[in-house]
């Protein structure tokens, strides 16, 4: 494998696991009925609609048929990524939903 050959193989990977960490996040919003769009939109308020997100909500399933994503590797996922505003938005939900239980 050449240089170039790498560095795609590289970039495509981090595209697919970035892929994976969207569906992640989209299906813990779904199991805790909150919009995926309107937590990013809170999160990027300066971002487009983000296709990415979009895609992954198609591919989300009914909280009855989902596995159970914990708080904590929903963080640790976010954080991978670098999606600190994310991960805060996403923090502050997990501390509402706590604090009503």
């Amino acid at each position: 494998m050449n240089n170039k050959e790498l560095e795609n193989y590289i970039i495509k990977q981090y595209q697919n696991d970035e892929q994976i960490m969207i569906l992640i996040f989209a299906q813990w919003c779904i199991n805790h009925h909150l919009d995926p769009e309107e937590m990013y939109r809170r999160a990027y308020p300066n971002h487009e609609k983000n296709p990415s997100l979009q895609q992954s909500i198609k591919q989300t399933v009914s909280k009855e048929e989902a596995t159970i994503i914990s708080d904590d590797s929903l963080l640790h996922v976010l954080s991978l990524f670098g999606n600190d505003d994310l991960a805060f938005i996403v923090s502050e939900e997990i501390s509402k939903q706590k604090t009503t239980k």
